[in-house]
């Protein structure tokens, strides 16, 4: 453990002043960037321009890897099964057509369009599909992606994120809409925005009721981020099978912390737990996973990213006009069927 210690120090030291940078008024009435979102550019910066003694790097990495995975099983204490049912059948469903055909088409124009490599694809489409820069450091060891890869696409996820979190309230109150009331709207919003700060942003901006529909189908989406993470698992496995040889459980990297998201989830659900601790619980779970964006950021070269290019940009543009324009047409037909 001694070991270790001097770098999760180091990385924790980060987080705190991620945190209390976000919270600074003049952050939050201009970027309104997440301690995550702060804590990986202050990262690239530490890791690019300051070479780090050595006695740091076990603690970053165990902070980019374990203590990410901890903070990932905690997550599931952001929702409830009772969450999940109050957005109802036509909720479930927007959400899970939108999320396949997002992670499905995203990773389609990465590799297809603009010729990016499958790990940056698979990285890319399941931050735009579920839940931004978590999901993308969910997905990261599991398609055993590199950590510039990782950056890259938080910053694409960040960048039309954020951009929805303004321009979706203006098209709403503009009237251009149409006939969406203020639950469909939200419902809209929870399905297609790439963060949940963002979402809760978006959604609280036109209504109560409106913020309520969204917070609880963007939860419902991060909540699918684990059964997203065992199929693609498992498809992995059977993709690098060689001559057509059976795939075994021992083959598969089954991501086991989304087992314990899970479980979290579940324990949730049974309101056993106090909602004041639960709301600490929260609270940490957030800051656990600012160290492990801190690190990252540590981990990540600035000269891999530019050698990258724009084309990441360009692929998560394309997402974001799926998300929006498909978003509303989902929304329409199946609230048409099912009304």
């Amino acid at each position: 453990m001694t070991k270790v210690l001097p770098g999760i120090i180091f990385t924790f030291v980060l987080a705190v002043i991620a945190t209390f940078v976000s919270n600074l008024d003049i952050v939050k009435q201009t970027v309104n960037f997440s301690p995550l979102i702060i804590a990986i550019i202050f990262g690239i910066i530490i890791g690019n321009v300051i070479k780090l003694p050595e006695i740091l790097k076990p603690g970053i990495i165990f902070s980019l890897k374990k203590v990410l995975r901890i903070a990932i099983v905690f997550l599931g204490f952001r929702l409830t099964l009772q969450d999940v049912a109050s957005v109802g059948i036509e909720g479930l469903i927007v959400d899970t057509i939108m999320l396949v055909g997002t992670f499905l088409i995203g990773v389609w124009v990465s590799r297809k369009i603009f010729g990016l490599d499958s790990q940056m694809s698979y990285l890319i489409a399941s931050g735009s599909s579920i839940c931004g820069a978590s999901a993308v450091l969910a997905t990261a060891p599991v398609v055993k992606a590199e950590m510039h890869h990782a950056a890259m696409a938080v910053a694409t996820v960040t960048i039309f994120g954020t951009i929805a979190m303004f321009l979706y309230p203006v098209v709403y109150k503009a009237g251009l809409l149409l006939d969406f009331n203020d639950v469909l709207y939200g419902l809209w919003t929870g399905a297609t925005v790439h963060e949940v700060a963002q979402v809760v942003a978006a959604g609280f901006a036109v209504s109560l009721e409106a913020g309520n529909t969204a917070t609880i189908a963007k939860l419902t989406r991060v909540m699918m981020l684990a059964p997203l993470l065992i199929a693609l698992s498992f498809y992995l496995a059977k993709k690098h099978a060689t001559h057509g040889a059976g795939v075994t459980l021992r083959d598969i990297p089954i991501p086991w912390f989304v087992f314990g998201f899970i479980a979290m989830v579940l324990v949730n659900s049974t309101h056993m737990i106090p909602s004041s601790l639960v709301s600490k619980i929260n609270v940490v779970d957030s800051f656990l996973l600012t160290v492990a964006m801190g690190a990252m950021g540590i981990e990540t070269n600035i000269n891999k990213i530019k050698g990258v290019g724009m084309k990441p940009i360009y692929s998560a543009f394309i997402i974001f006009l799926f998300l929006f324009f498909g978003g509303i047409l989902v929304v329409k037909i199946v609230h048409e069927i099912l009304a």
